[in-house]
């Protein structure tokens, strides 16, 4: 019975501790501290990479050998709003088979697989690229100067990496980055 004011104490004070948490997650709303890689409640919004590499037309392991990595050059954005940069009216015709958004325009580290890739087309050679007609190309939604690639974008490339080298059997030689990728 000596203990009741001590436990009321250890209540109370649980109770204006976890009502305090409780606001300042409120005020925080969708903007979590440090919402980095590995921040799980943001990370796991995200569609998983499997689902990302799926394509309408059959895939064959021999059909891609190399995969070149590049900055849109701009800040924001994402398919459709890169094609009309572009010039292009229609986002079909965006010369890469994934985007990988940075949360101005799409989700950040969203990944959008382009009709390229669905119909396992290869790109257009225009400006000066690594590639050939089995390369697979990733726009990462950057200027690389100002606006550098965020987290999510890096741990995405990372695992979509993983799995398409894995999946087509392409060595990581053969993969190319920006010249100023971290």
């Amino acid at each position: 019975m000596a203990n009741q004011p001590r436990v009321a104490k250890v209540l109370a004070a649980l109770l204006v501790s976890m009502t305090a948490g409780a606001v300042v997650l409120m005020v925080l709303g969708n903007n979590p501290p440090s919402a980095g890689p590995f921040c799980l409640s943001s990370y796991y919004r995200l569609g998983s990479i499997e689902a990302a590499i799926v394509s309408k037309a059959a895939q064959s392991p021999d059909r891609w050998n190399s995969v070149e990595i590049y900055y849109s050059g701009t800040k924001a954005g994402n398919i459709e709003q890169l094609a009309s940069l572009s010039g292009m009216s229609n986002p079909e015709d965006i010369n890469c088979h994934f985007c990988l958004c940075n949360g101005l325009g799409g989700g950040d580290g969203q990944i959008q697989s382009t009709e390229k890739w669905q119909r396992q087309w290869s790109s257009i050679p225009g400006k000066i690229w690594y590639g050939s007609g089995q390369t697979i190309r990733i726009c990462v939604v950057a200027d690389g100067k100002m606006a550098r690639p965020t987290d999510f974008q890096v741990k995405r490339i990372e695992q979509l990496l993983e799995v398409l080298c894995r999946k087509f059997e392409i060595d990581s030689q053969s993969v190319h980055y920006p010249s100023d990728w971290q």
